[in-house]
């Protein structure tokens, strides 16, 4: 499971470490313009599905072939560089070198008036903390930035990286980055290894004048199979904090594919308040995410704490015509974390909002093991049920959201913390579960009950209570596992009258083992 693990390091800090500031200065010279409209990215990825696929070029100069990652962020791109520097538009475009860390190259071109001219390579548009990084060959770019004053009108902020296989990352307004999307999941959590499509060749649209929007292109390549991506990228904005992505996608593929995962969304979780115990650290949580929330085809609201297994674990959600489903960072207080570095109470939540009716099949959650904060070892992803089939063409289309919470969350009570300990008999766990929201206001203890559900072992008697410290609600058991290596666990609390049986809170979902 190795493959499947990614490293921060290199996919996330990276992009980190090259921030610079903006000066103005003009754009580089064109090239060998050629037309470009809404279909060409598609045409190319359909022609490019018939051919057999041909393994990206990862050979570099030996000076930049090992570089470690301090030296990479060493090379940074001049601002005065960029694309529409200095030229009063929204939105500025900037690069990211090749090196050991980002071997493959990638073409960009930038479209205007429908003709797409390429974004020409020099290694004079880099400054070298070690000169002798600086090579003559032309090598190519790795991927991209965009910047956009989006939390002040004087200075262009970074919204957006694409860097890595098809990796890329975004943030809302006052967020730093967190949590990746992808463009496609592919054997995700198979132990025979994971198949990593990449972003091939970027497209991106000049941006208009006073308008909140830009488009990116791009194709994907793998050996099995081809897509077409339009991205429409919508920073946050004082009035609307929220990022939004809208994506369109055809994916072509080359061979079958049992295993694909749509809109996947990768993420870290270490350890939280339930799980703290386990790690010799000075901070109470060390997490990108704490949850999966689906909003599943019934509208049913569903919270799965995530967690940091022992064993490579992986849960599937079956739905058909989803609402939403995400990775959310719940947790948005610094005493949650106390880390004045990484400031995980900033990282984003990442919501996946399917357009139209993507049908039956079912939200997966892998989690694998970690050690550290190093690598992101959560992923989860929408699997039709039925496999994508060789030469065949596959429309998805979605809106991903990145901010502090999911869109129109709604007025059920969620769960903010979970905590599990030893109970007073050997072998059995305490749970305590808290709920807060508008939905809990007045209800009398009373009036409601605690629907409960388990797959395995045996419940001790359920507690439901208000929290007057908090304003909410809380729910404790005491859970024995009668030696099963794995209980699954479902609640939420129901209001009995008036109501008659109204739900007062989302579902909490919990898979406990040893």
């Amino acid at each position: 499971m190795s493959d499947a693990i990614v490293n921060r390091r290199t996919l996330l800090l990276a992009a980190a470490a090259h921030t610079v500031t903006r000066s103005a200065a003009a754009q580089p010279t064109p090239q060998s313009p050629a037309p470009f409209d809404a279909g060409t990215v598609r045409r190319a990825a359909a022609a490019l599905a018939r051919q057999s696929f041909t393994p990206a070029d990862t050979k570099l100069p030996p000076a930049i072939d090992r570089v470690t990652y301090d030296q990479y962020g060493g090379i940074r791109f001049k601002p005065d560089r960029g694309l529409w520097a200095g030229q009063n538009l929204p939105f500025t475009a900037e690069f990211f070198p090749r090196a050991a860390l980002y071997r493959a190259r990638v073409d960009i071109f930038v479209v205007t008036a429908g003709q797409a001219t390429p974004v020409p390579y020099s290694p004079d548009n880099f400054d070298y903390a070690d000169p002798a990084l600086r090579v003559p060959d032309a090598i190519g770019y790795a991927g991209l930035r965009l910047r956009t004053p989006m939390n002040r009108p004087d200075a262009y902020d970074e919204v957006a990286v694409f860097l890595g296989a098809s990796y890329f990352r975004a943030v809302g307004r006052n967020q730093i980055y967190g949590l990746s999307a992808r463009g496609l999941a592919i054997g995700t959590g198979n132990p025979r290894g994971e198949e990593f499509s990449r972003f091939t060749t970027f497209w991106l649209e000049t941006p208009q004048p006073g308008v909140n929007a830009i488009v990116v292109h791009a194709l994907l390549d793998s050996p099995s199979t081809t897509g077409a991506y339009r991205f429409t990228i919508r920073p946050g904005t004082a009035a609307a904090e929220t990022t939004i992505f809208d994506v369109e996608t055809v994916l072509y593929p080359r061979t079958d594919i049992a295993e694909p995962g749509i809109a996947p969304l990768t993420s870290m979780y270490q350890f939280g308040t339930k799980d703290s115990r386990r790690f010799d650290d000075w901070r109470p949580a060390v997490h990108d995410s704490d949850g999966l929330v689906i909003t599943n085809g019934r509208r049913e609201q569903l919270w799965r704490p995530l967690s940091n297994p022992a064993d490579l674990q992986i849960s599937a959600f079956t739905d058909t015509s989803p609402h939403g489903f995400g990775l959310l960072q719940r947790s948005r207080a610094f005493a949650g974390y106390q880390d004045l570095q990484v400031s995980y109470e900033r990282r984003p939540s990442l919501w996946v909002e399917p357009i139209g009716d993507w049908g039956q099949g079912a939200v997966d959650l892998v989690e694998i093991p970690t050690p550290n904060e190093t690598n992101d070892n959560i992923v989860a992803f929408w699997r039709p049920r039925e496999p994508l089939a060789a030469k065949g063409e596959y429309p998805f289309t979605y809106r991903l959201h990145w901010g502090n919470d999911r869109p129109n969350p709604g007025p059920l009570a969620r769960v903010i913390a979970t905590r599990e300990g030893a109970g007073e008999q050997p072998g059995t766990r305490v749970f305590v579960i808290d709920f807060e929201g508008p939905s809990l206001k007045g209800v009398a203890p009373e009036a409601t009950r605690v629907d409960f559900s388990n797959s395995a072992g045996s419940l001790g008697t359920v507690f439901s209570i208000p929290n007057s410290e908090t304003g909410g609600w809380r729910i404790s058991f005491n859970m024995d596992p009668g030696g099963a290596k794995l209980v699954e666990m479902h609640c939420y609390l129901v209001q009995t009258a008036p109501a008659g049986g109204q739900p007062l809170t989302e579902t909490w979902i919990y898979r406990w083992t040893p």
